[in-house]
């Protein structure tokens, strides 16, 4: 390679919008040739004279400086701003990290190994089919456009995620993922975690203080505070008498209507947004089959909550007989899937979902604009009373009362006489 004369100039300091990425800012005649070698290093242009180097597993300082010493041994003129030559010389190691038994090198790769996963899902080398989550993280299954065992299974997010498992054929890969993931299974990438949307803004040369035309990111959900539906349960025995509680155990609470077609389990030990706090069901009959049943997840607004309590105890007399007519009405966005349809409230902040083909999760109410990382879940099977889904989904609108579209109604109490200390429902961060 033919040496580069030393006017060729190359600075380096951490990105001033987003830390540890860094910035390169080139000068002098042979800057192309700079700008050559940094690319190889995973800098992408976002000007003439920068280039920036953002990456998931926050290494970038680490690779700054193996570009630096290469960009001296081939005779460029290098400088790095002190801030980042700190940077640099401190060994910093992740917080909690899954895999303690790692040393600072073994994380290092196993960061390069998930960074070489986005880039190849970012500049289309690898597609990803479908996605999940497992309870714990999300897993996906795609294919490579080249190599031997190319489909792959793919278990983890941002600087963990890692292939788990190789098969021959595409049709391999996505049977087995659909045996081992079920009802859990969505079509196409996950949506980008929010590392991965600022790596990509960084890299395209957008931040969210230089960026126009972008999005505003969505407002915090609606949640339940901690304690709001343990008062809510016991206001609805205290004065509403036509629940009868059962306690077989110390941890889970068990109310009977007196119709005895309807059955509503509490768990109080469910902490977790994604923990299971209620499950209601009900028959056709005191001894019959189960018609439908849904799910709640700890952090559930109450007034959803009481809505599906009340229209079981008493069905109002007029209600809308679908969910989609209610939800036009307060002006929430539709969009279509292949295999659901979504209705987003106007701030993005909750979502009503339909999946007509689906038993278990035909119908589903979440906090959040991403169902794998939704504050809290409502979901309903297959069979459930439509105007019963239109009362949901009324509750759900008169959330976000605007100038456009006021309350139709009072937000519902939790309870008849539920004590002022327990809000129908509050917003906090998360």
């Amino acid at each position: 390679m033919p040496y580069a004369p030393a006017d060729a100039h190359v600075r380096f300091a951490l990105h001033s919008d987003h830390q540890p990425a860094v910035i390169a800012t080139t000068t002098g005649p042979t800057a192309d040739a700079a700008r050559s070698h940094l690319h190889d290093h995973g800098f992408r242009s976002t000007g003439p004279t920068t280039m920036v180097l953002a990456r998931i597993d926050h290494e970038a300082p680490h690779y700054t400086a193996q570009a630096a010493e290469q960009l001296r041994r081939y005779g460029f003129t290098t400088e790095i701003d002190p801030a980042l030559q700190e940077e640099i010389d401190t060994e910093w190691t992740w917080a909690n990290y899954s895999m303690p038994w790692c040393s600072r090198a073994e994380i290092r790769q196993v960061g390069a190994a998930a960074q070489r996963i986005h880039d190849d899902i970012a500049e289309g080398r690898l597609t990803i089919h479908l996605h999940a989550d497992d309870g714990h993280t999300t897993v996906a299954v795609g294919s490579y456009a080249t190599g031997v065992r190319r489909h792959v299974h793919l278990h983890g997010e941002n600087h963990l995620r890692q292939v788990s498992t190789s098969y021959d054929t595409e049709a391999e890969a996505v049977a087995e993922f659909h045996r081992l993931y079920s009802v859990a299974v969505r079509p196409g990438p996950a949506p980008l975690t929010d590392l991965e949307q600022t790596v990509r803004r960084l890299l395209a040369g957008t931040t969210p203080s230089t960026s126009e035309g972008t999005s505003a990111p969505a407002a915090e959900p609606p949640v339940a505070e901690p304690g709001e539906h343990e008062a809510f349960l016991a206001a609805l025995f205290d004065q509403d008498r036509q629940w009868e509680r059962y306690r077989p155990f110390d941890e889970t609470t068990i109310a009977s209507h007196e119709s005895l077609t309807v059955r509503v389990e509490f768990t109080h030990e469910a902490r977790h947004r994604t923990d299971v706090a209620w499950t209601i069901a009900e028959y056709d009959g005191p001894v019959g089959e189960r018609l439908w049943h849904a799910t709640i997840t700890a952090c559930t607004p109450v007034s959803l909550i009481h809505t599906m309590l009340q229209y079981l105890d008493a069905p109002p007399l007029a209600t809308a007989d679908h969910p989609d007519g209610v939800l036009h009405d307060a002006a929430w966005h539709p969009a279509s899937h292949p295999a659901r349809t979504t209705w987003a409230a106007p701030d993005r902040s909750i979502v009503f979902e339909s999946a007509p083909h689906a038993v278990a999760d035909r119908w589903m109410l979440y906090g959040g604009e991403d169902l794998d990382r939704a504050a809290w879940t409502i979901r309903l099977s297959a069979g459930v009373p439509l105007p019963l889904l239109a009362e949901l989904a009324e509750s759900a609108a008169d959330l976000f009362p605007s100038p456009t579209r006021p309350t139709t109604r009072s937000l519902p109490s939790p309870a008849r006489g539920l004590p002022a200390a327990v809000p129908a429902q509050r917003t906090r961060g998360r």
